[in-house]
């Protein structure tokens, strides 16, 4: 098993002031998706407050849910109560939004800009009980270096 701060520092090593925010966030779910074992989606969704939705931004993996208002599923629980979501069992999950049928944990995490949720990053397993406490801490790191990312940029859509 690889370890989780290797990936980190991998996803800050390829970050490269010159490019869009979008091919280094690009570049960073690509590292984790490939680099982390038992992973079927890594992705961005993209919040809006005004129509309390969140709408599919860059990710790895199969097609994937486009619009998910909030209060539904991981993603949207996780954008309207602005906190991480740990889910050992999605299929246990109140209001669970199967996207891939495949998927059976999930881990969401908050991006910000400023004190403002701007988005989320989306991980998918196909293993129960997939995310624990130190891979919850560096990937939380990684959520904060997209987060940096995107607060940084003029327009993200």
């Amino acid at each position: 098993m690889i370890d989780m701060r290797y990936i980190y520092e991998q996803c800050q090593s390829i970050l490269d002031p010159a490019l869009p925010w979008i091919s280094n966030v690009s570049n960073i779910l690509a590292i984790l998706y490939h680099e982390i074992s038992d992973l079927n989606w890594v992705g961005v969704y993209f919040t809006d407050p005004q129509k309390q939705l969140c709408f599919l931004g860059p990710f790895q993996g199969k097609v994937a849910c486009t619009k998910i208002p909030y209060g539904k599923g991981v993603v949207g629980t996780c954008a309207q109560q602005k906190k991480t979501l740990v889910v050992n069992d999605v299929h246990a999950f109140p209001g669970h939004i199967a996207c891939d049928s495949a998927s059976r944990s999930e881990i969401v995490i908050p991006l910000y800009k400023d004190e403002n949720i701007i988005g989320v990053l989306d991980i998918d397993s196909p293993l129960l009980t997939r995310f624990q406490i130190p891979e919850e801490s560096v990937l939380q790191k990684t959520a904060d270096l997209i987060s940096e990312l995107l607060s940084r940029a003029d327009c993200l859509w």
